[in-house]
């Protein structure tokens, strides 16, 4: 048993003295020589802490024997900061505590100790030299509390939210009595005000892991990571210590609105190292580099001339965007929308039509397709609702006199006029008197009107 103590008296009691040599154990009284017992007893004062034996546990007390005279009673309020504490749940039979002494003899005459407030001075000493020293501290979680966690630490300390780990936590009630490392980063003792910070002693943990990280990565390489985080500028990737960004443009070959329609927090991705800057530990990643491109299988699979389906995916001012594949979408100039001049697109197309397109441009290197509806024989405009039918409709299409020949449309004569037009009309009189696209598309009314005009004036026109 260790006692926080002063020295034994050497002053004898009335009427007794001390017999030199004992270190005041023994009196000399009347003649005889007596032991003197109060010398035997611990020497403690109000507020200091000493240590002592568990011999009795109760269910509102326990008692513990210090050396002196009397038991100590350790009250259950003054056991433990926690409340509603079971004893039992606190100290065991035979085990040493230490315990401050509140009053060494009360209205009952008992000497009143207490367990917690022991803990709670050694415990502040200890803060104190933590936060003065940068090194962590480890509690016990107790409570999980609005905006954070309760530590104890032999006082009440204080985790927000924010600083439990290194990404935000979904569920504190995970962390509810666990034993966990923090570092001390605010401390007041007039207020008992502790805050800590579990997140600093991570980041510092990590901090060797992420230039080992920074060495072994190159550009070029496939790792494995999980989204950590979504912005609307792409998304984070945990690659087990240290951070890279997919940049928006990177997710996918197909645009992206915003990060969330192709990734989710948590995801466990296969991402490409596209740069490292080392000095400001920056990684940027790719997704869509470890997927199949599309684009290769257009420059593969079609060739200009084309017809194909696809699905209409926006309608701007000066077209729409047709996807033909997954991930690949060609634009459809407004001119090349309809035979007739074009307003506005919607007036011809909406967002989910499905229309056929002929493929009159691949651009690999700038990765750019060009499309025309307009080109794709068999696919008429209607004149009601501006709604695309094909050939065997119930709407005719305007019909077309050897006499006159159809209009003629930019850049596809040779693909509309027959070879044996060709033939017949040189090349000459092309250049000379070429149709013009302005008056095509403001006048589409000559269509029906090509077979009553003579060539000759059509010529002239």
């Amino acid at each position: 048993m260790t006692t926080t103590t002063t020295d034994a008296p050497t002053e004898a009691p009335a009427g007794a003295t001390v017999v030199p040599g004992s270190d005041g154990l023994l009196l000399e009284v009347d003649g005889q020589i007596v032991p003197n017992y109060d010398a035997t007893f611990t020497s403690f004062s109000e507020g200091e802490v000493v240590s002592g034996l568990v011999v009795r546990i109760d269910k509102d007390e326990v008692l513990v024997d210090i050396g002196y005279k009397s038991e100590g009673v350790i009250p259950n309020h003054e056991l433990s900061i926690r409340k509603n504490v079971d004893p039992h749940d606190e100290v065991e039979l035979g085990e040493e505590v230490d315990a401050l002494v509140l009053t060494k003899e009360d209205q009952d005459g008992r000497l009143i100790m207490s367990k917690k407030r022991a803990r709670f001075e050694k415990a502040w000493r200890r803060i104190e030299a933590a936060a003065e020293s940068g090194d962590p501290v480890e509690g016990h979680v107790i409570e999980v509390v609005k905006g954070g966690l309760i530590i104890d630490l032999g006082v009440r300390g204080f985790l927000p939210a924010s600083l439990v780990d290194i990404r935000r936590v979904a569920n504190l009630d995970e962390f509810l009595h666990t034993t966990i490392e923090c570092k001390v980063i605010e401390l007041n003792r007039q207020r008992n005000n502790v805050v800590l910070s579990r997140r600093a002693v991570l980041e510092e943990e990590r901090k060797e892991q992420r230039q080992e990280i920074l060495d072994r990565l190159q550009p070029g390489l496939v790792v494995e990571g999980q989204i950590s985080n979504i912005v609307d500028f792409g998304a984070f990737v945990d690659l087990n210590g240290i951070d890279g960004l997919i940049h928006i443009s990177e997710l996918s070959w197909s645009h992206v609105n915003h990060p969330s329609e192709v990734i989710a927090i948590g995801d466990t991705v296969q991402v490409k190292v596209l740069d490292i800057d080392r000095d400001r530990q920056r990684i940027s990643l790719g997704l869509k580099q470890t997927q199949a491109d599309p684009w290769q299988r257009v420059v593969d699979t079609y060739r200009i001339g084309d017809d194909l389906e696809g699905k209409v995916t926006k309608v701007v001012t000066f077209g729409a965007f047709v996807e033909i594949l997954d991930g690949v979408e060609g634009l459809v100039h407004i001119s090349e929308l309809a035979p007739h001049h074009v307003e506005n697109p919607r007036e011809v197309v909406q967002p989910g039509d499905n229309v056929r397109v002929k493929i009159l441009e691949i651009d690999s290197d700038r990765r750019r397709l060009s499309l025309s509806v307009k080109r794709v024989e068999g696919q008429i405009l209607s004149a009601h609702g501006g709604e695309f039918h094909d050939g065997d409709d119930d709407i005719p299409a305007p019909a077309l006199s050897a006499e006159a020949p159809a209009p003629v449309m930019p850049g596809a004569e040779v693909e509309e006029a027959p070879v044996a037009e060709a033939e017949e009309a040189p090349v000459a009189e092309a250049e000379e008197a070429p149709v013009a696209e302005a008056e095509v598309e403001e006048a589409p009314a000559a269509e029906a009107e090509a077979e009553d005009i003579p060539a000759e004036d059509a010529e002239q026109a």
